[in-house]
């Protein structure tokens, strides 16, 4: 059996993508970052991601990296997190300088080390429109930065893999539902309260794919705009 190492904030979109690797056959490694982001509660969720997918998660410290990436309302307290869609220019507020690409390339040596086939991430057509590391041409480079980067020491077939890279957000719900993901305990708020905000972006949006898909939501928010 392959392994892959899946990246999870413990969100939605990550819970899904374990289930779905696992369902897929894959022995799971499970990554999550702590960055300093201000909802960092995410963690514990993806913690229990891993007990529910029987997989070992460790939670790389990025703190020390994450206080030198001012400028993002996910990192710097001085600035508010927009509410609204994924698709309003204030969501670029929430974007954190190459992000991604720093999770992913972890996730990559990891990966190498172990002996793993390959790196796989959560991300969706969702956030194409504001977030650069989530489109396909973020994945085809990480993909060829790997194998670049580790030539001789990575195993044959090496991919970054990225199984919603062309799905909605509705269509992740939908498959959740089908593997029977526990929503509830899976955290999306940027804001990282109580409970869900629901008026930020990604409480917007998680609120709006299960909407879409008639799948009941779990999750309590603060606050449903009309």
């Amino acid at each position: 059996m392959s392994t892959a190492v899946a990246v999870v904030s413990g969100g939605l979109d990550s819970a899904v993508l374990a289930h779905h690797l696992r369902a897929d056959g894959w022995d799971l490694r499970l990554l999550s970052f702590d960055y300093g982001q201000r909802h960092r509660r995410e963690l514990d969720h993806a913690r229990r991601l891993g007990d529910a997918v029987g997989a070992r998660h460790d939670v790389v410290d990025l703190r020390s990296a994450g206080t030198l990436l001012a400028g993002s309302a996910l990192t710097d307290p001085d600035v508010d997190v927009p509410d609204g869609h994924y698709t309003d220019e204030s969501m670029k507020a929430t974007v954190v300088a190459n992000r991604n690409a720093i999770f992913v390339q972890v996730a990559v040596g990891v990966a190498v080390a172990e002996g793993a086939a390959a790196v796989a991430v959560g991300i969706h057509a969702g956030d194409h429109p504001i977030y650069p590391d989530c489109r396909p041409a973020f994945v085809t480079a990480a993909t060829q930065l790997a194998l670049v980067a580790n030539e001789g020491f990575v195993v044959d077939g090496f991919a970054v893999l990225a199984p919603f890279l062309h799905s909605a957000k509705s269509d992740i719900v939908r498959l959740g539902a089908e593997l029977g993901v526990d929503f509830a305990d899976t955290w999306s708020c940027y804001r990282g309260g109580d409970v869900h905000c629901g008026t930020c972006g990604t409480c917007v949006e998680r609120r709006e794919a299960f909407v879409l898909t008639g799948v009941p939501d779990p999750t309590t928010y603060a606050a449903v705009p009309a």
